[in-house]
């Protein structure tokens, strides 16, 4: 079997084509820079010469490609993508339809609404981790002081200048205060996702005022979608992330890798960004507790650092998420919080019972390696290919 596989930026990528190849499957990578774009001639070019050369079974990417959906049907080849990103508005093309697709959804709520709508070229897939590569990896001495914590966070903080949400101007003191009320209300909330239906027509008005939005040719995506998830989830990620690792820092020692970080949380140590496939397991192994914060817009599904995490065989504390209740137990195989006051127990509480966290981070990683490797996952896509 031949896979055309895209070549695009992806945490997994390895990982993936790894696994492929474990399945007897061979891949050859194709890559032009206009992948992102919905119509780019040259994109079309440079892809019907690589497929002129060779014969491929299907082609693969991580995440959808609306460009990439309209060159396989001109060519009536299969098109396979693996979506880890939540929100994607590339999934609200209107070539999400088209029967050459089989999109692959990390969130089962995101799944669920498009196999609602009457789309029948999605399927719901967890992510999942190379548990081989992930254990693997042991920590040197050298490293063990720099990096042995009791707590660790690794991800963003959103606080970039120009974030979307800042670029609101010009907003009604009503409009300010409105979001600003349902934005802490989505804050203290894990498992449902409510922000849009909030987005009331004389609200829009206002946001498209003041940072219009326009749909894309091929797009049905909904202006009070995009400002949901794209403009507010975010910002409420920010403040919810630095809102609870300042509780923490305050209270445990507490690492935070990140690319940018925040003079809001001074009792943190801030470590910088980690490189994924070799530094990011050494500082799970050397954590107590690895702390996921999900971005507010997944609104189900499992990230893919929680995944890593238990791969490696360490602790994951995280927020909820229903698509863990499918594959793992709660107080088993990972711990989840309800409320900054809930984690910061929780945190005390597995610091000081050494024994059974251990033996959770040891359950996790057994049923990573028996049912979520990446393997598993290129197996199921096999399969579901006729």
């Amino acid at each position: 079997m031949k896979i055309l596989f895209l070549d695009s930026p992806a945490f997994a990528k390895q990982d993936m084509l790894d696994a492929f190849a474990a399945c007897g499957a061979s891949c050859s990578l194709f890559f032009h820079e206009g992948y992102n774009e919905r119509q780019n001639a040259a994109y079309a070019r440079a892809f019907d010469e690589a497929v002129s050369r060779e014969t491929y079974d299907f082609v693969f990417s991580f995440n959808y490609f609306p460009i990439l959906s309209n060159c396989c049907k001109r060519h009536n080849l299969k098109y396979v993508s693996y979506v880890y990103d939540s929100p994607l508005a590339a999934l609200y093309s209107c070539t999400l339809i088209q029967p050459c697709n089989y999109v692959f959804l990390f969130d089962q709520a995101t799944y669920r609404q498009f196999k609602d709508a009457g789309v029948k070229t999605v399927y719901y897939l967890p992510l999942a981790a190379n548990v081989d590569r992930l254990r693997a990896h042991s920590v040197p001495p050298a490293l063990m002081e720099r990096l042995r914590s009791d707590v660790s966070f690794v991800g963003s903080l959103y606080n970039e200048d120009h974030n979307f949400f800042d670029r609101l101007t010009g907003l009604s003191d009503y409009a300010k205060g409105y979001l600003n009320a349902i934005m802490s209300a989505q804050q203290n909330i894990y498992g449902s996702f409510f922000l849009e239906e909030l987005l009331h027509p004389a609200l829009l008005k206002e946001l498209q005022a003041s940072v219009p939005y326009t749909p894309m040719p091929d797009g049905t995506e909904r202006p009070s979608w995009v400002y949901a998830n794209y403009f507010l989830a975010r910002k409420i990620t920010s403040n919810e992330r630095i809102s609870l690792l300042n509780r923490i820092s305050a209270q445990f020692p507490l690492k935070l890798y990140t690319h940018k970080p925040s003079p809001l949380l001074p009792d943190a140590q801030f470590m910088g960004s980690v490189e994924y496939y070799n530094d990011m397991p050494l500082v799970f192994l050397s954590s107590r507790i690895n702390l996921n914060i999900s971005l507010k817009s997944i609104c189900s599904g499992i990230p893919l650092r929680c995944m890593d995490i238990m791969g490696t065989g360490a602790f994951l504390l995280t927020n909820y998420q229903s698509d863990f209740m499918d594959a793992f137990l709660p107080g088993e195989d990972f711990v989840y919080y309800e409320s900054e006051d809930d984690c910061l127990k929780k945190i005390r509480y597995y610091l000081s019972h050494e024994s059974e966290r251990l033996q959770i981070a040891a359950n996790a990683a057994g049923k990573m390696a028996e049912s979520h490797t990446f393997i598993h996952r290129a197996q199921t896509i096999l399969s579901a290919l006729p």
